[in-house]
Formats: structure tokens, sequence, C-alpha cells
């Protein structure tokens, strides 16, 4: 990259009055962060990176996450520049309804973005799965993947638990970035903040380095120190001032979080000597410098073709396997091998669904994951499947530690990289830590699942710190997540076919401790109507029923057993089973309401808040669940003492009746 000193003072200066112009028009936004960024920035997309604007998807390109969401203007800024598509006009409508420029950086929303970004700590873990997605398709396939790197601009709110996966595993091709501003929204960092971040990141292992992040020496000379290290990833503490050649707002607080007005920008543009009358503009060297750019990333980017058509040309049959696997083929009767592979036995859903997972192991190569430190318990291990550690990315087995949030973001990274179908298993009460990046997963349509098990009080004497009573209703209203509570083992076969064919968004399984039945059926059951969501269990004898009891989970062998009572009562009852909401709502008016008449009083049970089930069963209707928090007691004494035999449902319902 050459570049004389004018043109780069005018790229800079580009960078900086965009932002500020672009977050003045809003009225809303962060422009300082931009602005001390903007060498930063400039850098990585005028220099260090690998990528083609041209083609934003090309599988060889390097990877940029903006961690600092917020300092989204900087990101758009360099698309613009770059050639990534993105217009002035689509810069002059920041923050605005339709905009390709919204708030925090989206991705599938506007071209060049890798990951959507703005919930702090998500960004950098992401850039963590990403470079271990990286790791783990060189592992797989190979020379076409490399080289690739992963390049990261983090701020205060961002350093968290994933930096430590990535140091443990020795992930050389990220790269970190750390904005070191000094300034956080209420003021000073020095008022709640005073570690030494590099030190804290030296002791997770990373290469560190402290330059001056607006010293264009300096940063080149951190990036090439970075890409001859290869044994770990490296961080970058850049100090750099907010908002940046801002006469009175050069590092200040309230340059982080509003726009800097207009009399402050038409003071910054004079000391540039830019026409502080003239907004959104890009002079014509700046533009003429990153054309040229763009041709010369074009040129990497066919001398990187042609090494990959030489590779697939040698290497057929691996070629063969990595379209499959970015293609993420699954086998056209996947449902029906995993029916045959359901365990003709009683059993906790947890153990069920290992037993399926192995089967899905064998079927599906896409599939890698582990748990927070808590595989014996969630089951979730693929035997065979090889650990994942420093310099061995090949495996399949992920150990994420004691690191929910961070198990989260690492999954996002590792759905981002393409091809693989990532899983994290915890507790589901402990879904609450990795809630931002579940709803991110959500939000970007990325294919991950979520193994949450211990699903309800039943999980007994650990108690209510560990009883979830929310937690399935918190999930389910998260928009694009399919929640899946399977009630046996057929159900946990219907769970792992829903989440392996939802390629647009996450799925959370919610799997029980405790050991529950393998339910009979009607004749007339049909296996695939349970990846419907609801399907009829078993419907009423002698005619249409005038009562229908609609159970999830573990709650349903209830549900089997009142209907068994209250038919000798000469009721004619109905039983369906809501393996989950999302799916049943895109079946239809007509199949919900043949599923669940509305015109016939129902019943719902699962161990958990009622108010929600409501909507499902109607105000006049009976929810039984639990709307108080649990005990420390076995499973059976809980059952017990808050109404969970079938007995004391049949009471409820009785007396609901009359």
């Amino acid at each position: 990259m050459d570049i004389d000193q004018s043109t780069y003072a005018l790229a800079i200066d580009t960078i900086k009055t965009l932002a500020m112009d672009a977050v003045q028009k809003a009225n809303s936004g962060h422009p300082g962060t931009p602005m001390g960024l903007s060498q930063i920035g400039f850098e990585l997309f005028a220099g260090a990176m690998r990528h083609d604007p041209r083609d934003p998807q090309w599988i060889g390109r390097d990877r940029f996450v903006l961690s600092c969401g917020h300092a989204s203007m900087l990101l758009y800024a360099m698309l613009h520049l770059t050639g990534y598509g993105l217009t002035l006009d689509d810069i002059e409508h920041f923050r605005q309804w339709g905009s390709k420029t919204p708030g925090h950086p989206e991705h599938g929303h506007t071209a060049g973005v890798e990951t959507t970004t703005g919930p702090l700590g998500q960004g950098i873990g992401n850039a963590v799965g990403l470079a271990l997605g990286q790791r783990m398709l060189e592992a797989r396939f190979g020379s076409p993947f490399s080289d690739a790197r992963v390049w990261c601009i983090a701020s205060d709110g961002d350093v968290m638990e994933a930096s430590s996966i990535a140091g443990h595993l020795g992930l050389a091709n990220l790269v970190v970035f750390y904005d070191d501003n000094h300034i956080t929204i209420e003021g000073e960092t020095d008022l709640a903040f005073s570690e030494d971040v590099g030190a804290r990141y030296e002791a997770y292992g990373w290469h560190v380095q402290r330059i001056d992040g607006h010293n264009p020496k300096e940063i080149r000379a951190a990036i090439a120190r970075a890409k001859m290290n290869k044994d770990a990833p490296s961080f970058v503490v850049c100090r750099t001032h907010i908002a940046q050649g801002a006469p009175t707002k050069h590092d200040t607080a309230g340059a982080h979080g509003e726009p800097l007005g207009e009399a402050e920008i038409v003071a910054t543009k004079k000391l540039m000597g830019w026409d502080p009358n003239v907004k959104f503009f890009v002079p014509d060297a700046v533009k003429a410098f990153f054309a040229a750019r763009g041709e010369e990333l074009a040129r990497d980017h066919a001398a990187w073709d042609e090494k990959y058509r030489a590779w697939r040309g040698g290497n057929g049959a691996l070629a063969k396997q990595l379209d499959a696997f970015l293609a993420k083929e699954l086998p056209k009767d996947l449902f029906e091998q995993l029916l045959a592979a359901v365990p003709q036995k009683d059993d906790a859903t947890r153990n069920t669904s290992n037993a399926i997972q192995q089967a899905v192991a064998k079927l599906v190569p896409q599939l890698v994951g582990g748990s927070a430190d808590l595989a014996p318990s969630t089951k979730t291990l693929i035997k065979d499947g090889g650990a994942i550690s420093r310099g061995k990315y090949a495996g399949r087995n992920m150990h994420f530690g004691i690191r929910e949030h961070g198990m989260g973001a690492v999954c996002n990274g590792l759905a981002l990289t393409g091809g693989f179908v990532p899983y994290g298993a915890t507790f589901l009460i402990f879904s609450d830590y990795m809630r931002p990046a579940v709803r991110l997963a959500a939000l970007m349509e990325q294919q991950c699942i979520w193994i949450y098990t211990h699903d309800s009080v039943f999980l007994g004497e650990d108690g209510p710190t560990h009883q979830p009573v929310e937690q399935l209703w918190a999930l389910r209203l998260i928009p694009n997540l399919a929640v899946v509570r399977p009630a046996d083992g057929l159900e946990v076969a219907a769970a792992w076919t829903i989440a392996l064919k939802r390629t647009k968004g996450p799925t959370a399984f919610a799997l029980t401790r405790q050991k529950v039945p393998n339910l009979a059926r009607d004749d007339a059951f049909d296996a695939k109507s349970m990846l419907r969501g609801a399907y009829v269990v078993q419907d009423a004898k002698g005619g249409k029923p005038d009562l229908v009891i609609v159970a999830t989970g573990s709650e349903l062998h209830l549900a089997v057993g009142a209907k068994e009572k209250l038919e000798k009562e000469g009721r004619r009852v109905r039983v369906v089973s809501v393996l989950s909401f999302g799916e049943l709502a895109k079946q239809g008016d007509d199949y919900v309401h043949a599923v669940l008449p509305h015109d016939v009083p129902t019943v719902s049970i699962e161990a958990g808040r009622t108010g929600p089930w409501l909507s499902i069963i109607g105000l006049s209707g009976l929810a039984i669940g639990i709307d108080r928090f649990g005990a420390s007691a076995p499973d059976k004494v809980i059952a017990e003492k808050l109404g969970f035999t079938v007995d004391q449902v049949v009471d409820r319902i009785r007396a609901w009746s009359k």
C-alpha cells in the first residue's frame, strides 16, 4: 500500500467528517470513537486485510469484526470508501428507517458486515469463534484456509471471557485492536476501571503490543509483528483520543454517544482545512486511492483463486467434502434415521438426546460444540470426536470452561464462519448468562443449537437457585428462536431434526435431568406431525373432545395420566403435545385450530410460569404451572408439594370444571 502523506491525511479526515456529518444529521449516534479509530480503520481496510469488495462472501477473505458496534460509522465509512456498494446516500441516511446504515452493524443487512455487534463483549467473542472456525476448516480441508486472519477492534466493554478461550487455544490468526481511549459514557474510565488490560491479556496467553493508535508507522509495525506471530493471538493496545481533532470535544465523554454539534463540526473542518459548509464529501484524491487499492485487492483475489483451483484439481475428493460441508448437506432420510436411533427405554431426555446426538454426529460432520464445563451433566460429548485444543483443531468437542457468555459468542462465530453447525450446552437456568449471544444468533439468522438440560424444578436438590421457572418463556419470547421441549425419545428425535433443518435461526433444547416415560400414541399417529410443533398424542374416544389437555416436555405424561382417569368419569379428552411454539406458529390457523380447537375448554400443564399460557388456552382456560420459585428436595417430593402428580392434576381439573 503506497500513499503519500497528503492523500493519507485527506483519507483520515474523510473518515472523520463522514462520521461527524452522519451522526449530526441523524441527531443520534457516536462520532468520537470513529474519529479516534480512523487511522486504525484505514490501515486495516486499505492495507492489512485480505478482502475484495467486489466479492464480499469470498471464502478466502480475512474477516473484520467491529466489536464496539456503537462506532458503526467507522465501518460504514470504510465500506463506502473501499467499494462495498454503500453509497453516500446510505451514509446520509445513517440510523434511519430501511437504511443500510443502522445504528449498529447488522449481519446480512449490509455487505461487508461480518457479524451483528452492539451488545458489548459479543463481537470479540464472535471474532474468537471466527478465528477458531478458520483453524478448524484448515485442519479439515487444508491450504485454502491456511492464511486467513480475523481482525477485530474492541473497546473497554468488550474485553471478556472469550478472550481467555482464544489465548488457551493459541489462535494466532486473530488480531484485536483495543481502543484504549480512556473515555466511557459517564466520563473517564478511571471512574470505575483501573486495571492494566494489556497485562490481563498477557496473562491470557496473548501476544501484547502497545502503540500510539494515531501513528501510522506504529500501526503498520504492529500489524507486521502480529502477522509474524505464529503462537498466540495478538492484542494491540492502541492509545487513542476520542473525537481526535475536534477542538473542544477531544477526549470528552460528550463525544462518545451524542452528536458533536454544528459549531464543533464547523470548527473541526476549519482546522482540517476543509470547507465547513460542505457535508458528506469525499475528495477526488481519496476516491482515486481507494479505486487503485480495489484493483490491487482484486488481483490478490484472482491469485488466490488460481491457487484454489489448483488445490481442487489435486484434491478432488476433499473438494467435494468441502462443498458438502459448506452447503450443510443432510441425508434425505435424516428424520427416519434418528427415529431408528431412539433408545427403547424410559430415560431422562438429556440421556436420550446424547444417544441421538451420536447418530447425528455420524450423519452430519458439520456438528461441533461442547458445554460450559458441564458435559458429564448435559451429556453432550461426541464419542470419538476428539477434543479441540492448542494446535489441534480437527476435533469436534470444544471444552468452553465455565464461560456461558463466551461459549454463546464463540458458537455464533463458528456459525458465521460457514459450514459448521455449532452447539453449546449448559443448564437451562444458566441460559440467562448467555442470553445476549442467543438473541444475536436469532437476529443474525445463524444456525446454532443451544442444549439446555435440568429444565425444571424437577432437577431436585440443587434448589431454587438452579431450578428454572421463567426461562422457558423468556427464551420463547426471542423472535426466530425455536425452543423445543421434548417429552420422550420420539420427540427428542424430532427436536434434533427441527434443529438441523432450521438453517436460518437457532434452536434451543430444554431437556430433563429426571427419567421420563416413553409415551403411547394413537394408532393414527404420524411421526412427522411432531415436526409441525404440536400434534395430537391421544385423541378423545367417542367423538369430539369436551376437554383438551396441552402439555410440554416432562409434564406430558401427567396429561396422559389425567386423560385416563377423566375418561373413566365419562369425559372425552384430547392430549396435545406442544414440542415447539415457534414451529407451530408456521403451520397456519387451520392446523393450529385443528389441533387446539378454540371452542373446547383447555388445560395447560408445564412446570413454569403460567401467564403466557393464557394466550394459548384463553383467559377462561386452566393453566397448571409454577408461579413461585422452587425448593430444595428430591424431584418426587417437589412434584407432590407443587401439585404435579396425576391425582393432583385431575383434582384441579375437576374443581375448575364445576
